[in-house]
């Protein structure tokens, strides 16, 4: 029986499906024997090339809807050895993690904003408590979704860098990690139905 079983499986034809991804120009293809068993697997996909040379990795999930497969963002980090080539010798760093809410999820984010030159502590925790606050307001009113696609078109890192200027000009400002922390707790949506009545 179990032979049976195996021989089975080695005869099912595999052939590429092709993932949109709603946000990107990019055409993702990924081999499997049908649509149904890429429901639910994440992939990594590198936009280093779109965006010319930022070491940007975008986590998705695929979604199945019969034979239409689409991607949908878990998270958006930027790689590592990018962080570590653009710090320079001279220079200080801020970074800061915290969760925030989103209009409808939580999510983890991780701002990272370089100095041109050295700074004293006093002026590093003031560009980290303003980005921190900055961020928190303006990750409230949008959707993930959005987020991510101003994150990827570098709209909100320019939003934080001008905001950050007026404390001290920046050499960089992104944002290193952003992703999706989980579901807005029900208690969160019930006090915003109260607050509408």
């Amino acid at each position: 029986m179990a032979e049976q079983i195996t021989k089975s499986k080695k005869n099912v034809k595999k052939r590429f499906f092709e993932v949109k991804v709603p946000m990107t120009a990019a055409k993702i293809e990924l081999y499997a024997a049908s649509a149904e068993e890429l429901n639910n697997k994440i992939i990594i996909m590198d936009l280093t090339k779109n965006l010319r040379g930022k070491n940007l990795e975008l986590k998705l999930r695929v979604k199945a809807e019969g034979e239409n497969l689409t991607a949908e963002p878990i998270s958006a980090r930027l790689v590592s050895s990018y962080m570590r080539k653009v710090v320079r010798k001279g220079t200080d760093y801020v970074e800061d993690s915290f969760e925030a809410e989103c209009r409808d999820m939580n999510a983890l984010v991780k701002p990272f904003l370089i100095t041109r030159k050295k700074v004293s502590r006093a002026v590093r925790n003031a560009l980290g408590e303003e980005a921190k606050s900055f961020l928190k307001g303006y990750v409230k009113v949008r959707t993930v979704k959005e987020l991510f696609e101003e994150i990827i078109t570098n709209k909100l890192q320019r939003q934080l860098s001008l905001k950050l200027k007026k404390i001290y000009p920046l050499a960089l400002c992104e944002i290193r990690i952003f992703e999706i922390a989980g579901a807005k707790r029900a208690v969160d949506k019930v006090s915003e139905e109260v607050k509408a009545e």
